[in-house]
């Protein structure tokens, strides 16, 4: 049996991993830990073959006031909790990093594709505190202990935060929405899970980019959202010109109709952890 320990006991991917695991009970033994203050240094991880860190500010922002909070956190924290893992024996060490160490630059006018040989250049002190706590752990890999660095796109599902549930209230309100041809790479929870589950099997190391099979079109997202609450949304591409001219000055464009896209090879691994295809998958999330 895999003993896991959890670091972020209220985070939704921490706790969307441990009701995943729940399937395996003969197979493993997931246990969180809250690191709001400093008592989890007192706790042994001797017992534990895995921690799966996802303790972490994870909004982004770009009040400087932050800044010192976030490379406390995100850096610091993250480097003394896989420091303690390997001093205490523990065999492997998941790290929850971001796309957003690529930049959050996405554009509606152009698509960006991120492969093997795209160096990471965060925007800002969020995505740069991610990337300065990756090499902080990556250091520590060695024979006896195994370090994952995980680099996902926009996480989406039930109960997730950020764009998608702003786009499903969309999808639900209005009668027309705008069927720009943009890509952009997601990943479903379920598929998240899945794939850190296969890590934790294989005591794997070293970086890795997973993401759903398909790439998603904002506008076929809203349609199947739409859909599955019973309701049907036109698409035109009426609005498409002023979009792409509104793109250049306006950053709430691009968020919603860039492109962004890790290279589809880079997410393939030699067993298959999309458990979720697109439309299954928004069924599942707005059951």
């Amino acid at each position: 049996m895999k003993k896991i320990l959890i670091t972020g006991a209220n985070s939704y991917i921490g706790a969307s991993f441990e009701k995943w695991c729940s399937q395996w009970p003969d197979e493993y033994s997931v246990d969180t830990m809250d690191m709001i203050d400093g008592s989890w240094k007192q706790k042994s991880f001797a017992i534990y073959d895995v921690i799966f860190h996802v303790a972490g500010i994870a909004h982004v922002s770009s009040d400087p006031k932050m800044e010192a909070l976030y490379y406390r956190v995100n850096r610091d924290l993250t480097i003394e909790t896989a420091q303690k893992a390997k001093s205490e024996g523990v065999k492997q060490f998941v790290f929850m990093s971001s796309i957003i160490v690529y930049g959050d630059s996405s554009s509606i006018n152009r698509k960006r594709i991120i492969d093997r040989s795209t160096v990471p250049q965060p925007a800002n002190f969020y995505g740069d505190s991610k990337l300065q706590a990756e090499a902080g752990i990556l250091v520590l890999q060695d024979d006896a202990f195994n370090v994952v660095v995980l680099r996902p796109p926009m996480i989406y599902g039930k109960g997730s935060k950020g764009n998608y549930p702003r786009l499903a209230r969309m999808a639900q309100k209005l009668p027309v929405f705008p069927d720009v041809p943009n890509e952009r790479s997601m990943l479903h929870i379920d598929n998240l899970c899945e794939f850190i589950r296969i890590m934790v099997e294989n005591e794997e190391h070293g970086q890795f980019y997973p993401q759903n099979k398909e790439y998603v079109r904002t506008s076929e997202m809203v349609r199947l959202i739409a859909e599955t609450h019973g309701k049907k949304i036109r698409l035109t591409r009426f609005f498409n010109p002023a979009l792409k001219l509104m793109g250049k000055f306006v950053g709430q464009v691009n968020k919603a109709f860039g492109n962004l896209v890790y290279e589809k090879s880079i997410s393939e691994y030699k067993e298959d952890y999309w458990i979720r295809d697109l439309k299954e998958s928004i069924k599942l999330t707005e059951e």
